[in-house]
């Protein structure tokens, strides 16, 4: 339980300073040690877009197996509930995934002054 606590503070922490700071996120990484060329921001925007793809796709997999659960559960009233409550619950999750991205977005075009 601790551990959870120490990550998700870790995680907040470096978040914050990535949004707070975007001037320091423009130092050229360096490349003769084996990381990709461009600065911090470059980086970071790519593993955000590369993880806004598994996500998606992640979602297109649970509204398929949802789908798949209610067809399957034709007659048998609680395994269509069931199915029912979990495309609910994806639907939920990818609604809550693009609004977290649309803050993020939002934040960083308010300390970039680009509003």
């Amino acid at each position: 339980m601790k551990k959870n606590i120490f990550i998700n503070l870790l995680s907040g922490i470096v978040t914050m300073f990535a949004v707070v700071f975007p001037a320091s996120a423009d130092v050229a990484l360096p490349t003769s040690v084996g990381l990709p060329a461009g600065t911090l921001t470059d980086v970071i925007k790519n593993l955000t877009t590369w993880l806004l793809g598994i996500f998606g796709f992640l979602a297109i997999i649970s509204f398929l197996v949802s789908g798949i659960m209610y067809f399957l559960a034709a007659g048998d009233d609680k395994a269509q509930e069931k199915a029912k409550n979990q495309m609910t619950w994806s639907i939920m999750g990818v609604v809550i995934g693009l609004v977290g991205l649309v803050v993020i977005y939002a934040v960083d075009s308010l300390l970039r002054g680009a509003l």
